[in-house]
């Protein structure tokens, strides 16, 4: 992998974030456009200005539970990233971690132990409060995801009680995240982190299920605005 470059399309499910080959192998991202964990790595690897190969798996065809993708990542999930040597990471976090150690400017997961520690506190807070909630509510309402409940090669049916608790929960953080930006430009500071990945994918993915962020909570949504127009963003 290395530096920069200009985002093009190629094929039906292969596109280029950029390409950078070493010994006729490539650093591949297994991606799908439609579903917030590969958006929070692929806005990641934007922010780094990293080149990566990226292939889209089609989700809703079940290419993540084909023998060639379970291969690769046995959970059946995305984002992988693929090294140069096929070693594999299935998950953003880990994702982040391999990346912001191989290329630690700029560096989104904080600069000294202290802000490291707050920055995944947030993030933390974010995943739980957030993502849970809301991958309960959805998995287990939407007809898309009837007898898969759950992500993974297992198949679980949906519970409609975990759907209306889910609910509650997303709303209830959404209504939280006013005072969680306050006044700051980014949720951790003055620097834009994974911290801020994580909420803008949220709310943008709260907002498929019509759940959005309360008309009073101003300096949420200025945050919100801000950092939607950063180019990584429209990824």
């Amino acid at each position: 992998m290395s530096k920069a470059a200009n985002p093009s399309t190629t094929g039906r499910h292969k596109r280029y974030i950029t390409c950078n080959v070493y010994g006729g192998k490539a650093v591949r991202f297994y991606d799908c456009k439609t579903a917030p964990s590969p958006r929070r790595a692929r806005i990641f690897i934007a922010e780094k200005g990293i080149q990566v190969e990226t292939i889209e798996v089609d989700l809703r065809a079940g290419e993540h539970l084909k023998e060639e993708f379970v291969a690769l990542n046995a959970y059946g999930t995305v984002p992988v990233l693929q090294l140069e040597d096929g070693t594999c990471f299935t998950s953003t976090t880990a994702i982040w971690h391999y990346l912001d150690a191989k290329y630690p400017d700029p560096p989104l997961m904080g600069m000294s132990p202290s802000d490291r520690g707050r920055i995944a506190d947030l993030q933390w807070h974010i995943e739980t409060g957030g993502f849970m909630a809301m991958a309960e509510y959805l998995r287990n309402s939407a007809p898309g995801f009837k007898g898969r409940a759950l992500t993974g090669s297992g198949n679980y049916e949906q519970i409609p009680a975990l759907a209306e608790r889910g609910k509650l929960r997303i709303e209830r953080f959404l209504a939280e995240v006013d005072d969680l930006v306050g006044d700051k430009p980014f949720v951790a500071g003055d620097a834009f982190t994974v911290a801020d990945i994580d909420l803008l994918v949220l709310i943008d993915f709260a907002t498929w299920r019509k759940l959005s962020l309360p008309e009073n909570a101003t300096r949420a949504r200025r945050w919100h605005d801000a950092v939607s127009a950063r180019p990584s963003a429209a990824l």
